[in-house]
């Protein structure tokens, strides 16, 4: 395969580049971690302890939860990169960009999860992603597109 084939290969695969945002940051770790680690995968946790201190538990059960009520209900595989990779996949940003417009934009929100998932009704799942990037706000790392 030549370099430039390469390139485009990985351009669709991963088409955007890493969030700015720290918190986003620290979800997209946490979401890699735990779907190739399980739910209980002690990175994730660990940087969760680093970035919130002792107030770290509501937003991991949160993290958690959202994770396993994505693999419960998803009509399909959500494609997740490597916890190394710069770039992320299409469905890592549209949970992203989900996840900070629920609080303010919950119709959009609903729109993103219910493509992500493959199914209409997302009511659950979205409860879950709002609480999520509420704790997140509530711990001083707002989840920002």
């Amino acid at each position: 395969m030549s370099p430039t084939s390469l390139t485009l290969a990985l351009g669709h695969a991963l088409p955007r580049a890493q969030p700015q945002c720290i918190g986003a940051r620290l979800v997209l770790f946490g979401v890699r971690q735990i779907g190739s680690g399980g739910l209980q995968d002690a990175s994730a946790a660990h940087a969760f302890v680093t970035a919130f201190g002792k107030d770290f538990r509501r937003p991991l059960l949160l993290l958690r939860n959202l994770m396993a009520d994505m693999s419960a209900t998803a009509a399909g595989p959500i494609p997740i990169a490597p916890w190394c990779c710069t770039r992320i996949t299409s469905a890592e940003g549209a949970l992203l960009d989900l996840l900070a417009a629920g609080p303010t934009d919950p119709a959009r929100a609903r729109l993103l999860l219910a493509d992500l998932l493959g199914l209409r009704k997302v009511d659950g799942v979205l409860a879950s992603a709002t609480a999520l990037a509420q704790a997140f706000a509530d711990l001083g790392l707002p989840l920002e597109p």
